[in-house]
């Protein structure tokens, strides 16, 4: 048996999985997965309480963007990313997960509970998306001039309407280069902000073994022998005016741009497109793809709403994605399992 994920989760093995283990025991194990979610900045804003079968999940909005994401959209999305992630595990081992979403309306930190139900043999797009868990890395990096088969977009429109959200395809070069410019807008807007600069910077870390979380320094267009003075340079104003233009580029030249919407905008919408999106995310690495965020436009509020008119859409954007053929990519960090647990408030 290896150890190695007790202190990186990349490394968890699923031959490890403790299968005559109590239910507390098999969760613990299970939360190695779900760690591996994306999230914001890879900010990993999650934390887990184990109560017997049941794992609670809870916002850690000691990981919030105040000037990015002032209402924790994101960062509800990305716990919604982590609840799918465990629900793929525990179908992959053989359970069924019930879940209740936002389980009590006097704390709005708790964002879920999902018990570890009875058995349930898992079906083959199951174990499909299970295996691209770790395939699955943020791919920042320029696409391949390749479009993605028709059926495979389709399948992921599906995917997306399976979790209750919506998902518009913007293909043609003439879309993909209007929705690049709101891209741009949104991205000047936010530039011009020195708070959010120092935000950026505060969770971008140069190349080094004890960061468990963040961006490298190359997620932001930096090469890493900058060091620690990396963070010093995201501050400043002429590095965001050639950020704007890497992210005109990367929307441009990607084969397919993606926009993720609900029905609704509350924190309950937020939760269902974070399982909406880390659905598309995982069938899309199990075809071969890989995805990258521009979400600009949907952190700057007035953007957003000429997003929702160049969509001709009542209904709320939440994520723009680009999809498309990259080259492999190492995964960003994550915090072991240990260190987003809290403790049993029955000890």
């Amino acid at each position: 048996m290896t150890t190695a994920w007790k202190e990186d989760p990349w490394q968890v093995v699923e031959h490890d999985f403790p299968r005559y283990a109590t239910s507390e025991v098999q969760l613990r194990f299970l939360l190695n997965y779900a760690v591996l979610a994306p999230s914001v900045h890879n900010t990993q804003p999650w934390r887990f309480r184990i109560v017997g079968s049941e794992v609670e999940l809870y916002a850690d909005r000691t990981r919030a963007l105040a000037v990015a994401d002032p209402e924790d959209r994101q960062l509800i999305i990305s716990c919604g990313a982590a609840l799918f992630h465990l629900q793929v595990a525990i179908r992959h081992f053989g359970y069924q997960p019930q879940v209740r979403l936002l389980p009590d309306p006097d704390d709005p930190d708790l964002l879920a509970f999902i018990q570890l139900g009875p058995p349930e043999p898992a079906t083959l797009l199951d174990h499909r998306l299970f295996q691209a868990i770790k395939k699955r890395h943020t791919n920042r990096l320029p696409f391949e001039d390749r479009p993605v088969p028709e059926a495979e977009l389709r399948a992921l429109e599906r995917a997306v309407e399976q979790e209750g959200g919506h998902l518009m395809v913007v293909q043609q070069k003439e879309k993909r280069y209007e929705l690049a410019e709101l891209i741009a807008e949104a991205d000047r807007k936010q530039i011009s902000d020195p708070r959010f600069r120092r935000e950026l910077a505060a969770w971008t870390h140069p190349a080094r073994r004890e960061s468990k979380d963040g961006l490298p320094l190359t997620a932001r267009g930096l090469h890493e022998w900058l060091g620690p003075a990396g963070p010093l340079v995201l501050r400043t104003f002429l590095w965001a005016r050639g950020q704007v233009a890497r992210d005109r580029q990367l929307a441009e030249g990607s084969p397919v741009l993606l926009v993720l919407l609900t029905d609704q905008d509350d924190p309950r919408a937020w939760l269902q497109a974070g399982q909406a999106l880390d659905r598309l995310l995982l069938q899309a690495a199990d075809y071969g793809l890989s995805a990258s965020f521009l979400n600009q436009p949907i952190e700057v509020p007035e953007v957003r709403e000429k997003l929702r008119t160049w969509l001709s859409t009542q209904a709320w954007p939440q994520t723009i994605l680009r999809l498309g053929y990259g080259p492999p990519v190492p995964p960003t960090p994550r915090r072991p399992v240990h260190e987003v647990l809290l403790q049993s408030r029955y000890v």
